[in-house]
């Protein structure tokens, strides 16, 4: 297996067919001070991988006697900390970004030249685990926090472990998840993990630059290009240079200036607006986007070529809603910076206003409740935050709990702060009725089960989606489609 090979600390195995590319790549890096190995099928590479363990492999993915992925899922199961960087060819990226996900560092697209095929290979060998490494994200995690994220829950903590593991890679990375979730946050941290971290990070958001301007903001202009160019000005991509260029809201670019801006990342080079030449820059893409880019594209509003070149490592964010106990972290954390700044003795929050915050939806996400946390600062003073100072429109959450407490005192039982995202016992009874719903259609049925499930839980939308298991952003949808589907019928 190639994980018991003997450990050749500088070497790098080169998997190539073509013999000319397999010498001209071999030539630059050994150039650069690099020991490689060169081999040509993919037999002879693991015949190679038996014997040594190489710090890191470049893998052509067409290969003469199989397919490169092959060789690369061996490597992820015998020896993960050995370094994949795939080449392929420039009609192939789909299959870049499989390799990608299956657990590539990085992938060079042919032609590339000697400096990204060096700059490549040195990130990949910078980022090698360590123990150390892994050892701190967990006092991160552990200690409720991560490169400006707050929050120790399992969705969050996967999230780390990812951002964690893909810094150092050169692979564009695409961002979704709902507003307010925290997908700038992810964008500074990916940065920040990086090799670039001593070079500039630009975000630039696309959805508040006018579209005849987005073209002069993202690539620059020179003197007189336009009507009001009086001098010349560098674009995002330029200042970014050997760092990270952040794309927030991609979706949002007009479909003329995705085609320059997929133009730039299969070239490496920008032409600013009146120039007559490219200009080479070394730029790291980190794009993100709070709509379904697939169905962006299949509407026809963003292109598939595009999509697919920065589609390549996808970090998903998840909502506020799901995130359990980092509620009332995040909260409690900007609670006491807020009271630091306004000279308030706000010192946390009693149990019904925890519980509160735990069963609210939360739809604008984080930058909601912080909305929330600085509104009552504000207004109010006091060492706890009281339920009679919250905003309205936390009122819903506050009525459930309000009538969850009475529930508990009129059975007899003690009255105790339980987070919804605590497993319940709740359960929908099922009656007589349901058998009066076979034959109808399947959206008739889901209707009644999740009006029925609302009304067992006294009206509280929250709590009907935690039984039902959904997120309540899917059961406001379908009430207002419904509500909707009554007007137009009226």
């Amino acid at each position: 297996m190639p994980g018991r090979g003997k450990d050749v600390q500088d070497s790098l195995l080169l998997v190539e067919d073509t013999e000319s590319l397999s010498m001209l790549y071999g030539q630059a890096l050994e150039r650069a001070g690099h020991t490689v190995t060169r081999t040509f099928t993919m037999s002879d590479a693991r015949d190679y991988l038996i014997r040594c363990k190489p710090r890191l492999v470049l893998l052509d993915l067409q290969l003469p006697d199989g397919d490169g992925i092959e060789l690369l899922e061996t490597l992820q199961a015998n020896a993960p900390d050995i370094r994949v960087i795939v080449i392929t060819a420039n009609g192939s990226i789909y299959r870049a970004v499989q390799a990608m996900r299956a657990g590539a560092f990085d992938f060079l697209v042919k032609p590339f030249d000697d400096a990204r095929l060096v700059n490549a290979v040195q990130n990949a060998l910078a980022s090698a685990p360590h123990q150390s490494d892994s050892a701190a994200l967990e006092v991160d995690t552990d200690s409720g926090g991560f490169e400006g994220f707050i929050g120790h829950s399992k969705p969050m903590t996967d999230i780390y472990r990812m951002i964690k593991s893909i810094g150092r890679s050169t692979a564009t990375v695409f961002i979704t998840g709902e507003s307010g979730t925290g997908k700038d946050v992810a964008a500074r941290a990916i940065h920040s993990l990086s090799n670039r971290a001593h070079k500039p990070f630009v975000p630039l958001n696309c959805a508040a630059i006018p579209r005849d301007l987005l073209e002069s903001e993202v690539f620059g202009h020179l003197k007189g290009a336009f009507t009001g160019a009086l001098s010349d000005k560098p674009g995002a991509a330029a200042v970014a240079n050997g760092g990270t260029l952040f794309l927030d809201e991609v979706c949002e670019m007009d479909l003329s200036l995705q085609t320059k801006l997929l133009r730039f990342l299969q070239t490496s080079t920008i032409q600013p607006v009146g120039a007559a030449r490219p200009v080479p820059v070394d730029v790291r893409i980190v794009c993100a986007t709070n709509r379904n880019p697939l169905d962006e594209v299949r509407a026809g509003r963003f292109r598939e070529d595009l999509y697919y070149r920065l589609h390549v490592v996808p970090i998903h964010m998840p909502p506020l809603q799901g995130r359990g106990q980092d509620i009332l972290d995040i909260a409690q954390s900007f609670l006491v910076e807020y009271a630091r700044e306004e000279g308030k003795g706000f010192t946390g929050f009693d149990r019904e206003v925890a519980q509160i915050l735990i069963n609210h939806p939360w739809p604008g996400n984080v930058r909601q409740l912080l909305n929330v946390v600085r509104n009552v600062m504000v207004l109010h003073d006091g060492p706890l935050v009281t339920p009679e100072m919250l905003p309205s429109e936390l009122a819903a959450s506050r009525q459930f709990s309000e009538d969850e407490a009475a529930r508990n005192r009129s059975d007899g039982k003690v009255q105790q702060f339980r987070p919804s995202w605590v497993a319940s016992a709740d359960r929908v009874p099922v009656t007589g009725r349901m058998a009066d719903l076979v034959g109808l259609p399947l959206s008739d049925v889901e209707r009644e089960f999740i009006e029925a499930t609302i009304t067992h839980c006294g009206g509280s939308i929250p709590r009907a989606a935690k039984v039902l298991g959904v997120s309540p952003s899917t059961i406001y949808r379908k009430l207002d489609s419904w509500n909707s589907s009554v007007e137009r019928s009226a």
